[in-house]
């Protein structure tokens, strides 16, 4: 049987966030410049993005360009942007054909003018479809978003319209950029590494964590449906018991 077909429709995380990591490493391995990854690696983007519209998730979010990555060298920074413009022109007419809707999280304001427009054009002419919500992570960083939140709710505060005392949880989701969309169920990092790098820290309190040494320019549709299956085979307790889950469940 094949993987796609052992998938229970029924049991898919409604939000899946990825770590595409690895495209350097690959590329050093073809003897390439690190630029060469992150070419290969739009493959993969489209791959597994229509793969989770066409299996029925409804939001997916890709960690793009962390604020740290600024710190790369400047020509493999430049490049990255110019990529980013590219990929995103050519990718409308899939997003359409697909009903997928873009839309971003991050410090948007610091990419290059161009990259700006060419995002804004998408998003708008993305807005209408329905399947599924593309959320691109650009120049973000987790431990940035709190902050802003941090301040966001301070001002308020500061401003009256919000007692101390009744600043919760729910204060901080809706000062968060993902306000707008339920928090992701399913992480999966590619290359091997097992960490969360400054990724929706809040927001993945309480996902289930996939880590694959597949590097992100070899991650196919195959590979997602193995983080799929492995997620719906996984009992999620949520700080209970698996007894109090069973008793839930009845």
């Amino acid at each position: 049987m094949e993987l796609k077909d052992q998938i229970d429709l029924n049991n898919l995380p409604k939000h899946v966030a990825i770590i595409m990591d690895g495209n350097g490493r690959w590329a050093k391995q073809q003897g390439k410049a690190r630029v060469f990854g992150h070419k290969n690696g739009v493959q993969s983007v489209r791959e597994v993005t229509e793969a989770g519209a066409e299996l029925g998730i409804k939001y997916m979010t890709l960690y793009a360009f962390s604020t740290e990555n600024w710190n790369r060298p400047k020509f493999e920074v430049a490049a990255l942007m110019t990529l980013l413009v590219s990929t995103i022109r050519k990718e409308i007419a899939t997003l359409n054909k697909n009903q997928i809707r873009l839309q971003t999280i991050g410090n948007v304001n610091m990419l290059p003018k161009a990259a700006q427009r060419e995002l804004s054009e998408a998003i708008e002419r993305t807005k209408n479809n329905s399947r599924m919500t593309l959320i691109l992570a650009l120049s973000y960083s987790s431990k940035w978003e709190i902050l802003e939140a941090v301040k966001d709710i301070a001002k308020q505060a500061v401003d009256g319209k919000i007692a101390v005392e009744d600043i919760d949880e729910d204060s901080i989701k809706h000062a968060l950029s993902t306000k707008d969309f339920p928090d992701p169920e399913l992480m999966i990092r590619t290359s091997g590494e097992s960490r969360i790098s400054n990724f929706l820290l809040w927001q993945l309190a309480y996902a289930e964590l996939f880590f694959t040494p597949v590097f992100w320019p070899d991650f196919r549709k195959k590979h997602f449906y193995e983080a799929i299956l492995n997620f719906q085979n996984r009992e999620r307790r949520f700080g209970m018991t698996s007894e109090q889950i069973t008793d839930t469940g009845n």
